[in-house]
């Protein structure tokens, strides 16, 4: 399973960042030890469901502490029995683009 997501604050930092906060949870999502990518809008994430589910969890929950409100979108590929796919497909396109 792979799955896009971007996490953030309701309200960003006094100088309209959040990457501290958003820098939390990709410290979450590389402590699991899943193959992960981050980008400048979303986290790449590959494992098991309940896997993701539970760094998902860990990444809202770290950074509730710290405000009331938080915004998690969500886009998963779900395509059981294939594992390596966050390097895979890209490798894919690539070979199309030669």
């Amino acid at each position: 399973m792979l799955v896009a997501f971007s996490i953030a604050p309701a309200a960003a930092d006094p100088d309209g960042s959040v990457s501290a906060a958003v820098a939390e949870a990709v410290r979450i999502v590389r402590d699991s030890g899943l193959p992960s990518e981050t980008n400048a809008m979303f986290t790449n994430l590959e494992g098991e469901w309940d896997e993701i589910m539970a760094v998902l969890k860990r990444a809202t929950d770290a950074l509730l502490a710290h405000t009331d409100r938080v915004s998690l979108v969500i886009k998963a590929d779900i395509r059981p029995g294939y594992t390596g796919q966050l390097t895979e497909k890209v490798r894919r396109v690539e070979e199309h683009l030669r």
